[in-house]
């Protein structure tokens, strides 16, 4: 971009916010429900976004009255880590605020939903005072840092959980603002935190920015989906180098062809000690050659993809003073979801529990929240949330398995054994009614979608299939639907894109099938699939290996669905990716 170049209105907020105060300290004191268009783009970097009941919109503006206006708060908590305390007082937070529930993130963070606007100065300080931060939760920042969860007692897991942690810390905004909003000006560490920016500069990044470290052979992290994926390169038992791909992500608008879901592309393996400088210099690059025009086109994807990665190596060494070798060959066996026992290697155990959507909440016999809270209490595991929205109870002793196992049936919650494959393997994005991007529901008729696919699979014969499958309200993709065997994406109000043909370990996009599929067809629309795939497989063929095999294009031909491809109406877009 030239420096003539007209820049997004985003852009023009940031330069005059004052490192992101702007005016939201005035505007907190106002007694108003709600917050002005430019301090809505400043809280993001607080983790805060302005939201509304969207299920009261209608019969609101019918009443002649303005939205119900909340804020969704979102705690970043790097490689999904807290300790037993920690958990119990975000848990007790969300009596006070919010809607009593807490909400697993698809990267590892948490988030609270209906948060009045007067409550945020309580919740945001209350969590730091157990040294958990919102700062860079959301906004035009590197967001939570993301790691496999695995607490194995692997000296290498530890250093690479490490590195995760490193990395959070180093490009976290260093603005003052963060703490003399929410906390008075005091400071959880003590460290000073200058009010200029030397990463990020006075506007910070073109859109946000999102690093996940996967560990050799698992990639539970999707790390293909990230702007940065680093993976571990292990000498033996060291840990010798770090492999970094760039330019992955996962939204998309459906209007607009020019964006698309994208894998990262391999850029080069770093010695370890490397790390850091060269993870800086790529968000460099980023920072002063991204789209800050068009925020559509501002991800890093996009700036990998124009360029050619040969070009975007040249700017990252131009920044280091020396070259990058190749990237040597990064191979995953596995993306494991951790669910149920593990031994840590240690004498110790951890608990991978299976939460449905990630919502930790008591409903419908499952009492949630109420299950984690007494095992928490009374054993205080470590607690770590997973890339599928799931949980892990660590550092649990072996003779205490029996009672923990006791504790969380009498509350209901269903070991990992007894989900069908269907299910353990899935999992949706908050939608509607909080989320002001959403064009239609996931979450919520994501259990009845499952329900409905699992008695088809019954009756087919095909029972145990464990494909994977990920739903979004829209298609910015945060669910990562376009990796998924099957993905089901947002199109209208009840209406959804259904794409084939992606793998359980994240290395491959899936493909188009089926547009505009309301939402009481998407099993009908997939019965055929189902059924050639039964009746056309090869031995031991997962059913997106099959998908892709085929093809989504002769799928349609060979089982006549031609019809659900079609040129829809256009859409409108709500917003940006969150």
């Amino acid at each position: 971009m030239t420096n003539d170049t007209p820049v997004s209105k985003v852009e023009g907020i940031k330069v005059t916010s004052d490192h992101l105060r702007g005016t939201i300290a005035e505007e907190l004191a106002a007694d108003v429900p709600v917050f002005s268009n430019d301090s809505y783009e400043l809280l993001k970097f607080h983790g805060i976004y302005q939201q509304d009941d969207r299920d009261v919109r209608t019969e609101r503006k019918r009443q002649g009255l303005d939205f119900d206006h909340s804020c969704m708060v979102r705690v970043s908590i790097p490689g999904g880590i807290l300790n037993a305390e920690q958990y119990l007082s975000m848990d007790k937070l969300c009596d006070a605020v919010g809607n009593g529930t807490l909400r697993i993130t698809s990267r590892q963070g948490i988030q609270y939903h209906f948060v009045d606007k007067g409550d945020l100065t309580s919740l945001l300080s209350t969590l730091n005072h157990h040294l958990i931060t919102t700062l860079g939760a959301c906004g035009d920042v590197v967001r939570n840092t993301m790691c496999c969860p695995a607490p194995l007692a692997d000296p290498i897991r530890t250093d690479v959980q490490a590195y995760a942690h490193e990395v959070a810390q180093r490009f976290r905004p260093r603005s003052h603002a963060y703490f003399q909003l929410w906390l008075d000006g005091e400071q959880a560490v003590t460290a000073e935190v200058p009010d200029d920016e030397p990463i990020y500069g006075a506007t910070y990044l073109p859109r946000k920015f999102k690093i996940g470290f996967a560990f050799p052979g698992d990639n539970c992290v999707d790390v293909y989906t990230h702007d940065i994926g680093v993976v571990p390169v292990l000498d033996g038992d060291c840990l010798r180098a770090f492999t970094l791909l760039v330019g992955g992500g996962m939204g998309k608008n459906h209007t607009n062809p020019d964006t698309f879901p994208r894998l990262a592309d391999p850029l080069t393996t770093i010695a370890a000690d490397k790390l850091f400088e060269v993870l800086e210099a790529i968000v460099g690059v980023q920072r002063d050659n991204g789209n800050r025009s068009d925020r559509a086109q501002a991800r890093l994807k996009y700036l990998v993809h124009g360029w050619g990665i040969e070009r975007f190596r040249a700017a990252v060494e131009g920044r280091l003073g020396y070259s990058l070798p190749d990237a040597e060959p990064v191979v995953f066996a596995a993306a494991d979801d951790h669910l149920g026992w593990h031994p840590q290697g240690d004498g110790r155990w951890f608990l991978g529990i299976k939460v449905s959507n990630g919502r930790v909440i008591d409903r419908d016999g499952v009492r949630m929240r109420s299950g984690l809270r007494a095992v928490i209490e009374r054993f205080s595991p470590g607690v770590r949330f997973t890339p599928r929205e799931d949980v892990l109870l660590t550092d649990l002793a072996d003779h205490d398995r029996p009672a923990v196992e006791a504790l969380l049936a009498e509350h209901g919650v269903v070991p990992a054994e007894r989900w069908a494959p269907i299910k353990r393997n899935s999992f949706a994005c908050p939608a509607l009614p909080t989320c002001g991007l959403a064009l239609t529901e996931a979450e919520r008729v994501m259990p009845a979608l499952l329900d409905d696919l699992e008695a088809e699979l019954d009756a087919l014969g095909l029972g145990g299939l464990d494909a994977h499958v990920r739903m979004t309200g829209c298609p910015n993709g945060c669910s990562r639907p376009y990796t998924a065997e099957i993905g089901v994406v947002g199109r209208g109000k009840k209406s959804y894109d259904i794409h084939l043909g992606g793998e359980p370990v994240g290395i491959r996009l899936n493909a188009v099938f089926a547009q505009n599929v309301p939402r009481d067809e998407l099993v009908n629309v997939l019965r055929p699939v189902l059924v050639h795939y039964r009746d056309h497989r090869h031995d031991g063929e997962r059913f997106g290996d099959f998908c892709h095999r085929l093809g989504v294009d002769r799928l349609r031909g060979e089982l006549g669905t031609e019809r659900w491809v079609r040129t829809p109406r256009p859409t409108a877009q709500t917003g940006e990716s969150r």
